[in-house]
C-alpha cells in the first residue's frame, strides 16, 4: 500500500508540474511549501502553549492567595514601564569581551565561587519585600523569543517566591498545599527556566544578561526555600540533574578562541548549586567523573604518544577547581552527615590513582597536582 501511494504522488506531481519545471524542481517547491506549513503551525503551537502556561501560572497564584493576585493587578500599570528597563536586581558583567580569551568579566556579581553577592535565602525583611513587590513586571509574556521564554518563568517564580515570604511574615495568607494540586505548572515553569539557562550558557552573550543572573538567583532559591524546595525537587529533581550535566559537558566541549568569561560564569553557577546539600553529592559525583574520565583519556593518549584535545585540558582545571572547593567546604563543615561524598564515584576515582598521576606528573604536572590534592580531601573525608 505504501509503495503504491507513493507511486501515485509520483504520477500526480508529474502530471500537475508547471510547463518549465522539471519534476525535481517542481517536488523541492512543494516539499518547502508543506515544510513553511508545519512550521507556521509549531510557531502557533508555541504560542499557545506559552500563553496557556501563563495562564496556568496565574490561576495558581490566585489560588495561593487572591489578595496576593489583587495587589499585583493594581501595580501592573506602573511596573510594564519598567519591561524595557534593567529588571530586578540588575547585576550584570559590565566588562566587554576581549580579543586575547582571558577572563575579564567583572565578579560583581558573585563573590568567589559559590556564592552569590544578592543572594540570601534566608532573609526575610518585610520592608524589601513590599517595596520589590511593586517592581514585579505582571505576568503578560506569551512570546516565544529565547529571551522570553527565560523571563517568563522567571517572573512567575519570583512572584511565587516572595508570595511565600509575605505569607511567612503574616502580611499575606497562603496556601501552599494548592501546589500539590496543580504540580504541572510549577514543574513546568522550572523546566522550562533551566531548558533557557543551557541555551544561553550554550550561546552567551557578552556582557552577560541580567536576567540570566535572575534565573540562577530564583533557581537557587527555590532549591534552598524550605517549603518550596520540596515541591520542586520531588517533581523536577532529574531535570536539574540533567541541568547539571549540560553545565559540566559546556564547560568540557568549548573549544572557542574566547571562552573563559563564558566558563567562568558557568563554574560559578556549578559552585551555586554545589552548595545545597541535596545537589551536593550528586554534583559531586558528576565532577568526580567527568575528571576520572579525562585522566584516563590523557593517561592513555600519553602512553601511546598520540594527540590529545588541548582545549579539553584547559577546560578541565575548572571542573578541578569547582570540586576541590565543593570538597573543601564539604570538609570543614561541622554537619557532615556522610564521609562518602561521591559513592561509587568516589572508590572508581581513587581506584589506581597514584599510578596514574606518577604516570602524568612529568608531562602533566599542574594536573597531577590537582588530581593529588582532591584524592587528599576525597581520604581526608573517608577519615572522619
Amino acid at each position: 500500500y505504501l509503495k503504491i501511494s507513493k507511486l501515485a504522488l509520483a504520477f500526480a506531481i508529474i502530471h500537475s508540474k508547471p510547463p518549465g519545471k522539471s519534476s525535481k524542481e517542481y517536488t523541492e517547491y512543494l516539499a518547502r511549501t508543506v515544510s513553511e506549513q508545519d512550521f507556521g503551525w509549531k510557531w502557533k503551537v508555541e504560542v499557545l502553549e506559552a500563553e496557556v502556561l501563563r495562564l496556568r501560572q496565574e490561576l495558581l497564584l490566585n489560588r495561593i492567595s487572591p489578595r496576593f493576585c489583587l495587589e499585583n493587578r493594581k501595580q501592573d500599570t506602573s511596573a510594564e514601564t519598567l519591561l524595557g528597563q534593567e529588571s530586578i536586581n540588575p547585576t550584570s558583567y559590565s566588562s566587554q569581551l576581549e580579543d586575547s580569551g582571558c577572563d575579564v568579566c567583572n565578579d560583581s556579581a558573585f563573590d568567589s565561587l559559590g556564592i552569590a553577592s544578592d543572594f540570601h535565602p534566608s532573609e526575610h525583611n518585610v520592608n524589601t519585600s513590599k517595596h520589590w513587590l511593586e517592581r514585579v513586571p505582571p505576568l503578560n509574556l506569551c512570546h516565544t523569543s529565547k529571551e522570553h521564554s527565560l523571563t517568563a518563568p522567571v517572573h512567575f517564580l519570583q512572584r511565587l517566591l516572595e508570595l511565600r515570604k509575605l505569607s511567612e511574615g503574616g502580611i499575606l495568607q497562603a496556601d501552599f498545599s494548592e501546589l500539590e494540586n496543580d504540580s504541572f505548572t510549577i514543574c513546568n515553569s522550572v523546566s522550562q527556566l533551566l531548558d533557557g539557562l543551557t541555551f544561553f550558557y550554550n550561546s552567551p552573550k557578552f556582557p552577560a544578561p541580567s536576567f540570566l543572573t535572575e534565573g540562577v538567583c530564583v533557581l537557587l532559591s527555590l532549591i534552598t526555600d524550605s517549603k518550596l524546595s520540596n515541591y520542586v525537587l520531588k517533581k523536577c529533581f532529574k531535570k536539574i540533574e540533567e541541568f547539571k550535566k549540560n553545565l559540566i559537558e559546556i564547560i568540557l566541549r568549548n573549544r572557542s578562541v574566547n571562552r573563559f568569561q563564558a566558563l567562568h560564569s558557568v563554574s560559578q553557577t556549578l559552585g551555586l548549586l554545589g552548595r545545597n546539600n541535596i545537589l551536593r553529592n550528586s554534583l559531586i559525583s558528576l565532577l568526580l567523573s567527568g575528571v576520572r574520565q579525562f585522566a584516563e583519556q590523557l593517561l592513555q593518549a600519553h602512553q601511546v604518544q598520540s594527540v590529545y584535545d588541548i582545549a579539553q585540558y584547559e577546560n578541565i582545571f575548572l571542573l578541578c577547581m569547582i570540586l576541590e572547593q565543593l570538597l573543601q567546604n564539604e570538609t570543614e563543615e561541622s554537619n557532615i552527615s556522610s564521609s562518602d561524598y561521591g559513592g561509587e564515584e568516589n572508590t572508581k576515582f581513587l581506584k589506581n590513582l597514584d599510578q596514574v598521576i606518577l604516570h602524568l606528573s612529568d608531562e602533566f604536572p599542574l594536573f597531577s597536582l590537582y588530581l593529588w590534592r582532591v584524592s587528599v580531601l576525597l581520604n581526608s573525608g573517608q577519615m572522619q
